[in-house]
């Protein structure tokens, strides 16, 4: 195979892609597959895709994978949630000949998502089937984004079995990949599927309530306060578990308090974000995102999980508590765009040592929300009133997409003074770089709080919690990953670990 490099104009089929390998070659092209698509935006008069392809004069023969035997009896390995680390340690599991046990505490993705537009449409929060429990795990109600700043060979992994299970093969080469949620729920289908096929065993509304342990080494599980003999568990929990992590702190596992982030969402009109981002050229090309920063204040403030086209989703999992998230579908087609603006939370706002201070952090904002606004409907404030440190009244341009309803509320009634201040110093600064961030009538609803796990659960080199062999802490829920794919290449980690030392 020869790898080249070629552009193409927006609006340019890729069907162009074969001739220009042709004309480059000198030789017909009889295999021709992209291995990286990105858009070079720098310049607004020259907005053009650039390729990275494979092309070659033949056919080349594609490998299959197939599954080891295991020697001696199946071992029995527990796997506390089926988010992206759950269910890609299983898979990978299945590779080694481990036929795992997954223990999900809310429902299958389809009757989850009924949970969820119910929710959404006023009726009532169900704390272990909504928008962060259930089978897919937070991420299936997100953008579906796969682009990660980790830099784990793995990842290329995650990449190729999402494809197998019904990704957009795009997503193998696309500089920023995503499958959206609408998309990522019938890929964990497919792979709920495989699994089950092949022998694992799946249980839903099945809580991790306790473990046992042996001579230091795991010996049991309780399902739901039920007792099963268990020869590895892998704590795939997601960063909302908070009851879970009560029960493990309690046990003796080693915790420790974890920086993260909260603040708003901010809404705009996607149309301003595409002409900010590609000038008039953006009708032509795939919806705008963006990522800024500032340090114009006394910490750094940053956006995070920019979903172009998408909505504000209810995310609570507590009751009296307003959580918001970023969600679209894989067409990115709504009005708006909207994305986190988040300042960096330091120990010393958790208000004490204690290990789970960060959660109490968390929830105390969660619910300042509910009270500010009343009822899982959202606080919300134009950004011109939030500069001018004055109340909304009214909606411009920009017409919130939280699906429970609006209440006008400034944003210090939720968030402390230090937050709300350098987000006032954050929002021009970041006008500088994207022309039309600070505009009026952008919407700011609060509360984002869960943008990453408040906690990590310490683990060893070999993966396992200390003193406790046999417990696998894995994923974004135990502080080692930050998004779907890192928390997926996690999860694929955690089960090499198990594969390697205990059998």
């Amino acid at each position: 195979m020869t790898t080249l490099s070629l552009t193409l104009r927006p609006g340019e089929s890729e069907e162009l892609l074969k001739a220009r390998c042709e004309k480059k070659l000198g030789a017909p092209v009889k295999e021709l597959r992209i291995l990286k698509k990105s858009l070079d935006a720098r310049k607004k008069s020259d907005i053009r895709w650039v390729y990275t392809v494979a092309c070659s004069d033949r056919a080349e023969p594609r490998g299959s994978a197939g599954y080891q035997k295991i020697r001696g009896p199946m071992p029995k390995v527990f796997i506390a949630g089926a988010g992206p680390a759950g269910l890609f340690c299983a898979l990978r599991l299945l590779e080694h000949g481990i036929r795992s046990v997954i223990l999900e505490r809310g429902k299958p993705v389809e009757e989850r998502t009924r949970d969820v537009e119910t929710f959404l449409a006023g009726g009532e929060l169900d704390p272990d089937s909504n928008v962060q429990f259930g089978e897919g795990g937070a991420g299936a109600f997100s953008d579906g984004k796969l682009n990660t700043q980790t830099n784990s060979p793995l990842n290329r992994e995650v990449l190729d079995l999402f494809v197998r299970f019904g990704a957009p093969e795009e997503i193998s080469y696309l500089g920023k990949p995503h499958i959206g949620s609408d998309r990522l729920k019938g890929v964990i289908a497919s792979i709920r599927a495989h699994l089950l096929g092949h022998g694992c065993e799946i249980r839903y509304g099945a809580k991790l309530t306790d473990f046992a342990m042996r001579d230091g080494n795991l010996a049991s599980v309780a399902v739901n306060g039920v007792l099963e003999d268990a020869d590895a568990l892998v704590l795939a929990i997601g960063h909302s578990a908070r009851d879970t992590f009560e029960m493990l702190l309690g046990r003796g596992l080693e915790m420790e308090q974890k920086e993260f982030a909260v603040g708003v969402r901010i809404e705009h009109l996607q149309e301003t974000i595409g002409r900010a981002q590609y000038g008039e050229a953006y009708p032509l090309l795939p919806p705008a995102d963006y990522k800024l920063v500032s340090h114009a204040g006394t910490r750094g403030v940053f956006s995070f999980c920019m979903c172009p086209g998408g909505v504000v989703i209810p995310s609570a999992s507590e009751r009296e508590g307003v959580v918001t998230n970023g969600m679209s579908d894989y067409a990115r087609d709504g009005k708006n765009a909207n994305a986190a603006l988040v300042v960096q939370v330091k120990r010393e706002d958790f208000g004490g040592p204690h290990p789970l201070a960060g959660v109490e952090f968390q929830r105390k904002l969660e619910r300042a929300a509910f009270r500010a606004a009343g009822a899982y409907r959202a606080p919300v404030q134009l950004v011109g009133d939030f500069l001018a440190g004055r109340e909304s009244v009214s909606f411009g341009e920009v017409l919130p997409t939280y699906a429970r309803g609006c209440t006008f509320a400034p944003v210090e009634s939720y968030l402390p003074a230090v937050f709300a201040d350098n987000l006032r110093r954050a929002i021009p600064d970041m006008d500088r770089h994207l022309a039309g961030f600070a505009s009026h009538d952008a919407v700011l609803t609060g509360v984002e709080s869960r943008t990453s796990s408040p906690v990590r659960i310490v683990r060893g080199e070999d993966m396992q919690a200390p003193g406790f062999a046999g417990i696998y802490p894995c994923g974004e829920g135990c502080g080692y990953a930050g998004g779907i794919t890192s928390a997926a290449a996690d999860g694929i980690r955690a089960a090499y670990a198990i594969a390697r030392s205990r059998f």
